[in-house]
């Protein structure tokens, strides 16, 4: 029984954990590698290991980082069954059809650079084409409900708390009579989100494979976020102005979106227009409100007390075409526009930015991290002048940041994840973190008496 890391190792991005067992090869996740274009291309297109070779695979969720490469992975040769929960299944057919579109879209770029210094083209990763097969491949699990992926061994779902659908998993593993307990983590959630269901914490096991992407770091509570939404709004109504939001489609625009239900259905605010003009928002919406069985209580209670969808209310418009999209640039009235991308570097939310930045009653507000060398980035760090589409504009737009809405558990939740088990627990593999957060998470579990912490190299291996 062998464990290999193939991906998310000593980083935060790239899940792939190949598990050998009884002869059979099963993998857990098959994610994207993000990073620097030429770098992402190349560990990307190529698998330290045969696709064809991959009897099953077990998805933790959606996010391109976890699910991003199975296109791939089918396009070289891959043919077997991807067990997933119901609204990963759903979600991820989305979010690949459009990661299909970025790459196509990605290699027509760089190949009018590479024609203008004579070099031949790539091709994309994948295509639109390769990303709708896999939902072929989709066995579809509820929570809890046991299956097995590959002889010898049993496994289930358990609510990961992190986005819709999203899941931890136990393995229960027999091996020629030796008996083994295994926990995949994915990615960890929070507690009182909006919406989505909080984390299950590990069942007793001997190994533990979890995430430290926040070992280091302790987030705000969830609803301090809330309330500092509902004063950037109520502050910006009263200007006259726009609350402009770059927003991920995926989890980010949903949670604003039902704040804001909230805040118009108990008189917190007055009742303006909202839009969330992003395709892959809308169709992510769409998701969310086919199962309404991921949903907490405290979401369920609303939605029986309020009359009305958790994602719907009256004043909430879900822009489809460009033409609305446009239009909404044209209007000098208050109102909240969430738009993609997250980190404000392509998509819709660029022409929002445009055309809205250079009024000082307008808010632009950042709601997540935003990494190095982005518009996001420039944006939160106050800069006076920015470019979008290559033209010069003045920071004239209030600029607001808020925290405490991130879908990762923060250091305190690591701790009492892993520490649930400490009992048990033979050892802790740390994946899906960068080595300050890791080394850190792996400093206070050792104060918990987990002594058997471990921080895998890319392509290492372990036995089991």
């Amino acid at each position: 029984m062998r464990l290999n890391f193939h991906g998310a190792a000593q980083t935060v991005t790239g899940s792939q954990h190949l598990l050998e067992i009884n002869g059979s090869k099963l993998l857990l996740d098959c994610g994207l590698y993000q990073g620097r274009r030429e770098e992402s291309y190349r560990r990307n297109r190529n698998f330290p290991f045969d696709p064809r070779e991959v009897d099953a695979i077990i998805l933790s969720h959606a996010h391109i980082d976890h699910a991003g490469n199975l296109p791939n992975l089918l396009k070289q040769g891959f043919d077997g069954p991807i067990y997933t929960t119901r609204a990963t299944a759903d979600l991820s057919d989305i979010m690949l059809r459009d990661s299909g579109h970025i790459q196509e879209s990605d290699a027509e770029f760089v190949n009018k650079k590479q024609s203008r210094r004579g070099d031949g083209p790539i091709e994309p990763l994948y295509t639109q084409a390769d990303a709708e097969r896999v939902a072929g491949h989709f066995h579809s699990m509820d929570y809890k409900q046991r299956f097995e992926p590959v002889p010898g061994v049993t496994a289930q779902f358990f609510d990961a708390g992190h986005i819709l659908g999203s899941a931890g998993m136990l393995l229960e593993i027999n091996e020629k009579g030796r008996k083994v307990r295994f926990w995949f983590s994915g990615d960890i959630g929070r507690f009182d989100l909006p919406l989505i269901q909080d984390p299950t914490l590990p069942e007793p096991v001997d190994y533990l494979l979890m995430e430290s992407t926040y070992g280091d770091k302790l987030h705000n509570d969830p609803r301090l976020a809330f309330e500092e939404f509902r004063q950037v709004v109520m502050r910006t109504i009263e200007r006259g102005g726009k609350v402009i939001v770059p927003a991920f489609a995926v989890g980010r625009t949903q949670q604003l979106v039902f704040y804001l239900n909230e805040m118009v259905n108990n008189g917190d605010i007055k009742p303006i227009p909202v839009y969330v003009d992003s395709p892959l928002a809308v169709n992510t919406s769409d998701v969310f409100r086919r199962h309404p069985e991921c949903f907490d209580q405290e979401t369920r209670a609303f939605v029986q007390q309020s009359k009305h969808p958790a994602l719907d209310f009256k004043g909430l418009t879900y822009i489809r075409s460009v033409d609305e999209s446009k239009a909404l640039n044209e209007r000098k009235d208050p109102m909240v526009i969430i738009s993609a991308s997250g980190m404000a570097e392509t998509g819709r939310i660029l022409h929002h930015l445009r055309n809205n930045i250079e009024n000082p009653n307008n808010t632009i507000l950042i709601v997540s991290w935003q990494a190095p060398d982005t518009l996001g980035r420039r944006l939160a760090d106050r800069e006076k002048r920015v470019k979008i589409f290559g033209e010069p504009y003045d920071v004239k737009a209030r600029v607001e940041t808020i925290g405490g809405l991130s879908g990762h558990a923060g250091q305190d939740l690591l701790v009492r994840y892993a520490a649930t088990i400490k009992s048990q627990v033979k050892k802790v593999f740390l994946v899906h973190g960068e080595q300050k957060p890791a080394q850190t998470l792996m400093g206070k579990l050792k104060d918990q008496s987990l002594r058997e912490v471990y921080y895998p190299e890319l392509h290492s291996s372990v036995d089991l």
